[in-house]
Formats: structure tokens, C-alpha cells, sequence
């Protein structure tokens, strides 16, 4: 009998593939969704930028004129003693929190909610932003990171500006090292090895049998056997 396949592993579950959720800072979304408090304006100060393990972009707490406490995405130019402006009469300058319907058409934004009220789904990565392009009605159209437009509730809240620490993944890892460190802190399995490059013992692709790797696998096979091309729609040369 051959060796466990790494996904028949990870669908086990265990300690190597649990999410270290332990190490992060806390939750990174906005303050629980409000309609008469939204109507207003609310002042909070950044009291610190803080590292959260496995994500790129630092994150900001802000504690607010209620005395409540919020973590969320920083952007550039975000510094710590930072006056945040909160709700619909907040003016629209780097680093405040608006719904849609407040903030004017062109404006660079980021940590967009999908739905009003889940927090901030949109443009969260580091350097990322997305841009209001029109709103007509109770819709907003916004220009997503790759491109693509998408219309979402002018209540929908985002913040002014653009995602820090934009130049992030144009630094190369130049060591094994480094790449593995980055897998511990987002639970990845490193290093990944191809099957084709395995023993016929290890892996259903390996032993170097066929040159093009395994036979296409069916949606409906069991975890070990789905490995390789899953269920494509074609295979092998295009015809005409």
C-alpha cells in the first residue's frame, strides 16, 4: 500500500493543516452596522497600527468618541494620533469610513462591504483599491482591483483611500526559508511537490508512466483519487 496522498491528508484534517487563527490580532471589520448612527458622524483616533500574522496589509485600531474599539484595514498614508471620520456627514478625505451614497464619483476606495452590514469584503489585500464609478438609485457601480465592474447598495460602507503596504509582493523571497515561514503563518502545506515527480508508490501520477501525467479525473471521485485535471471539459488537442 502506498503513502497517504496530501489531500486525502488534508481533508483528514490535524494539526499541520489547522488554521492558526490563535495568532491573529482580531477580527478586521467595521463596527456593527447602524442606520440613524450611520445618518451622523462619528470622530475615532488611530491608536496603533499593529502587524497581523498572514496578512499584508497592517491594520489600524480606532477607538471611538463611544469609547468602542474597531480594527480594520489601514491605508496609505494612515498614521497613529489620526482623526477618523465615521457615518454619511464624515468628509470624504483618506482614511473615513462613508456609505457609497456619500462619496463623491472617481474616488479611490477600499474595504468595500458586499452587503450592508458583513463588514468589508472588497479590495482588502495590500496596495489593492477599487473605484466608484456611478450611482443611480440604491446601486452603486464600482470598478473591482482586476477590472471588473460590480454594482452593490449605495449603504454598503468603504473606506477613503488605497490599501497600504502596496509594494509587498514585488520583493522576491530569495530563500526556502522565508516562503516557509509565510506558510506557517497562513497555514499552507510547503513545499508542494508534483505527483508526476513522485514514485508510483506515492501518487497515482507518479513513477513516469505517461509523459502528459494521469487520465482526467471525474467531478465525483473520492478525495484520494482527485488529483491532476478534475473534471475538464476537454482534454488534448483543439480541433479546427
Amino acid at each position: 500500500m502506498g503513502k497517504r496522498l496530501l489531500v486525502q491528508r488534508r481533508g483528514r484534517g490535524g494539526s499541520v493543516f489547522r488554521y492558526p487563527g490563535w495568532k491573529k490580532v482580531g477580527p478586521a471589520k467595521y463596527r456593527v452596522y447602524r442606520e440613524e448612527e450611520l445618518k451622523g458622524v462619528l470622530r475615532g483616533k488611530v491608536i496603533d497600527l499593529l502587524h497581523d500574522p498572514g496578512r499584508g496589509a497592517p491594520l489600524a485600531k480606532i477607538v471611538f468618541e463611544d469609547k468602542s474599539e474597531m480594527l480594520t484595514v489601514a491605508v496609505e498614508g494612515l498614521y497613529v494620533g489620526q482623526i477618523i471620520e465615521y457615518g454619511e456627514r464624515a468628509a470624504p478625505r483618506r482614511g473615513n469610513i462613508l456609505p457609497l451614497s456619500a462619496i463623491p464619483e472617481g474616488t479611490k476606495i477600499c474595504n468595500i462591504e458586499l452587503n450592508p452590514g458583513d463588514g468589508g469584503k472588497i479590495a482588502r489585500s495590500s496596495g489593492t483599491y477599487a473605484i466608484l464609478l456611478a450611482k443611480s438609485g440604491k446601486k452603486a457601480l464600482i470598478q473591482l482591483p482586476s477590472g471588473k465592474t460590480k454594482e452593490v447598495n449605495v449603504r454598503c460602507r468603504a473606506t477613503i483611500g488605497v490599501v497600504a503596504a502596496g509594494g509587498r509582493t514585488e520583493k522576491p523571497f530569495l530563500k526556502a526559508g522565508k516562503k516557509y515561514h509565510l506558510s506557517r503563518s497562513k497555514a499552507w502545506k510547503y513545499p508542494v511537490v508534483r505527483g508526476k515527480a513522485m514514485g508510483a508508490y506515492a501518487h497515482p501520477h507518479g513513477g513516469g508512466a505517461h509523459p502528459k501525467g494521469g487520465t482526467p479525473v471525474p467531478r465525483t471521485a473520492p478525495p484520494g483519487q482527485k488529483v491532476g485535471h478534475i473534471a475538464p471539459r476537454r482534454t488534448g488537442r483543439r480541433k479546427g
